[in-house]
């Protein structure tokens, strides 16, 4: 048995995972790093793999998007093993691995590995953890929209046909917020995210002082804003140039409580976690993971 398994996603990136394995694995291989390898081929498929696998190897790598990622770091935290994540990246928008400092081959064969934080969610009696981020509002119904976007549309342009199509229709959520001990407060907002890491979509820079090892959450919170402003808001986001903004706040916390009268659909790392939360507890555990980085 090899010191690392693979568990590929063939459907990651509208179909370039699957065009891409084979000079992949071929760089594998020439490197001498020996792999066993597991093909997903169902959501969830990859939690159970992981998490049944963890205590066998030790790296378990996420062949894929940010999805195979997401439950990949599902599967390890829930087994509870000192399995390292690697990530070997081809997805459509691979934001958690932006946060890496070099390709997984570099870092396994330097044995480079830090800790990462991870974040938890806890919905009543459902529990789901996060690597990069989670948000609710605009970006949630924006990543449920990408699966209606054109399968031609690949890469950042998938995410450009979702936010054209989470344009005709969003919502604008009435929450109650609690950061740490701090006292609660209520805000109408268009989209509130919290984050490990500094990216998400692909290439909107919602927190760009986000470190993935600082033991903090990282939020961006948005007003109720219009389609005209969110318009605007675009390009300065992609650049991370939206601090100071009149209708945005940038905040750091250890633990944040969402609660809402009405069903909240939650996305994280651009999968879908929650369709009907109402209240939400979030909290960092500071480098829980090792990661390959």
């Amino acid at each position: 048995m090899s010191e690392f398994l693979v568990i590929r996603n063939p459907t990651a990136g509208r179909g370039r995972a699957l065009k891409q394995w084979g000079e992949t694995a071929r760089q594998l291989n020439a490197a001498g790093i020996a792999f066993d390898e597991a093909v997903t081929s169902r959501p969830l498929e990859a939690i159970a793999i992981a998490e049944s696998e963890a205590r066998n190897y030790s790296c378990v790598v996420a062949a894929g998007g940010d999805g195979t990622v997401h439950e990949v770091v599902n599967g390890l935290m829930r087994a509870g093993a000192p399995a390292a994540l690697g990530v070997i990246p081809l997805g459509s928008g691979d934001d958690f691995a932006k946060l890496l400092a070099n390709d997984f081959i570099f870092n396994c064969l330097n044995k480079r590995t830090k800790a990462f934080d991870v974040g938890r969610i806890v919905s009543g009696s459902d529990l789901r953890y996060f690597a990069n981020g989670m948000d609710i509002g605009f970006g949630a119904h924006g990543a449920r929209n990408v699966a209606s976007v054109p399968r031609f549309l690949t890469g950042f342009g998938a995410y450009l046909g979702a936010l054209a199509l989470t344009m005709v229709r969003y919502p604008l959520l009435r929450v109650r917020l609690q950061l740490d001990d701090a006292q609660p407060f209520e805000l109408t907002t268009a989209m509130t995210a919290v984050m490990n890491g500094s990216t998400f979509g692909g290439s909107f820079r919602v927190c760009p002082q986000a470190r993935p090892d600082d033991g903090l959450l990282d939020l961006l919170l948005v007003d109720a804003v219009g389609r005209l402003e969110i318009l605007r808001l675009v390009p300065k986001i992609l650049r991370g140039a939206h601090a100071g903004h009149p209708r945005l706040r940038m905040l750091r916390a250890k633990r944040v409580t969402i609660e809402s009268d009405e069903p909240l659909l939650v996305e994280a790392d651009g999968e879908i976690a929650f369709q009907d939360a109402r209240r939400l507890e979030i909290d960092e555990l500071p480098g829980a993971l090792a990661v390959f980085a």
